[in-house]
C-alpha cells in the first residue's frame, strides 16, 4: 500500500491536564485560551493545546523511535537540540560544501543525514561553504490546535502550597523561592478536537529538485513517523505531567488515507457532523477518478485507533521514487 497522505480527525477526552500554559501572573499560572467560532457562527473562549506543543510531543517520540531502530540523526538531533542540523558542525562545516554548492545539494545532504530534519521540517540558516544560507525544508506532518469543544470543556484553578517540613515560614520572592509559598495551578478537563495531516510522500524528497534522495530508507522512516503519531496520543507529554498526568478517557474519530495526489480529507471535530462529512467528501473525491484511492476508517477508542495504525504499518510502502 503506497500511501500518499494520511489524516486524522477526532475528539480526544482528557481530564485534569495542564499540558500547555501561557505563563504566570503573580502566583497564578495562566492556561492557554483561544477564541473560536462554531458552526452556527457563535463565538466561544475555550481551553486549547497548541499545535506546537503536540508537534514537539510527536517529534520527541520520533526521536525515541530513531534511537531504538538505529535510524540516522544529525549531531544536533542526537541530543534533541532545538537547533537540530544547524548545530551540527560536521554538516555546516563540511569541506565539500563550497560557495557555489547548490542549495539543493545541501538540502539533500541534510535529508540523508537525519530522520527528524527530513520529517519535521527545518530552516537551514547557517554559513555553509563560506556563504550565508537560508534553505527551507517543509514538514511532512502538520498539527492543528487541539481545541476544547465549547459545551464540554472546563478549566479551573486549584490552590497549592509548597511543603516545608521545618515550619510555615514566610515565602520569599527574590530570595530563591524559599519558605512556604502558595500558588494557583490550572487543570482543564473536556473533549478536544484534533486535526492532523501527514504527507508521507514528502519523506525523503528534496523540496527544491522534487526528487527522492538516494540512500534514504524511506519505508523505515515512514514507519517511524507513523509510530510517533500513534505514540503521541498514547502518551501526550507536556507541562506538569509529574503531578497532572492527563486522564485520557477516550479518543474517537476518523483516519483517512489516500493512495494518490487527492488529499486525505480532514474536518474538525468541532463540527458535530464531521464523520459524515468526511465520508461524503471521500466518496465524492473517489468519483473523480477510477481507482477510488481514498479510504475512510472510523474508530471509537484508543484501542481501535492503535489497531488502524498497526494495520497500516504492516503494509505501508513509500509513495513514488
Amino acid at each position: 500500500m503506497k500511501l500518499h497522505s494520511l489524516s486524522i480527525s477526532g475528539i480526544v477526552t482528557m481530564n485534569l491536564h495542564a499540558l500547555n500554559n501561557e505563563g504566570s501572573e503573580g502566583n497564578t499560572m495562566m492556561t492557554r485560551m483561544v477564541e473560536i467560532v462554531d458552526t452556527t457562527g457563535k463565538n466561544h473562549t475555550v481551553n486549547a493545546i497548541s499545535g506546537d506543543m503536540f508537534k514537539h510531543i510527536q517529534a520527541e517520540h520520533l526521536f525515541m523511535e530513531a534511537k531504538s531502530n538505529n535510524l540516522p540523526l544529525c549531531k544536533g538531533c542526537e541530543t534533541f537540540d532545538a537547533n537540530r542540523i544547524c548545530a551540527d558542525e560536521t554538516f555546516t562545516k563540511k569541506e565539500e560544501f563550497k560557495a557555489d554548492t547548490k542549495d539543493s545539494e545541501i538540502l539533500s545532504e541534510a535529508i540523508k543525514r537525519c530522520l527528524i530534519d527530513d520529517s519535521e521540517g527545518i530552516m537551514v540558516t547557517s554559513d555553509i561553504g563560506g556563504k550565508g544560507r537560508s534553505i527551507a525544508r517543509k514538514s511532512a506532518i502538520e498539527f492543528g490546535w487541539v481545541v476544547g469543544c465549547p459545551d464540554n470543556t472546563r478549566t479551573e484553578s486549584y490552590f497549592h502550597a509548597k511543603y516545608v517540613p521545618e515550619g510555615r515560614g514566610k515565602g520569599s520572592g527574590a530570595g530563591g523561592n524559599l519558605g512556604q509559598n502558595i500558588f494557583h495551578r490550572p487543570a482543564s478537563s473536556g473533549q478536544y478536537a484534533v486535526v492532523v495531516n501527514v504527507d508521507l510522500y514528502k519523506v525523503g524528497r528534496n523540496d527544491i529538485t522534487l526528487a527522492y534522495v538516494d540512500g534514504v530508507d524511506r519505508q523505515a522512516r515512514i514507519k517511524a513517523l507513523l509510530k510517533s503519531v500513534l505514540n503521541t496520543f498514547i502518551k501526550p507529554t507536556g507541562a506538569h505531567r509529574n503531578t497532572q498526568h492527563p486522564h485520557i478517557l477516550d479518543f474517537g474519530g476518523v483516519v483517512a488515507t489516500s493512495l494518490s495526489t487527492l488529499p486525505a480529507p480532514v474536518i474538525s471535530g468541532l463540527n458535530p457532523n464531521y464523520r459524515e462529512e468526511i465520508k461524503k467528501i471521500a466518496e465524492n473525491l473517489n468519483r473523480t477518478t477510477t481507482s477510488s484511492p481514498i479510504t475512510v476508517t472510523t474508530f471509537d477508542g484508543l484501542a481501535a485507533f492503535s489497531g488502524i495504525i498497526a494495520d497500516i504499518l504492516g503494509k505501508v510502502q513509500p509513495y513514488g521514487g
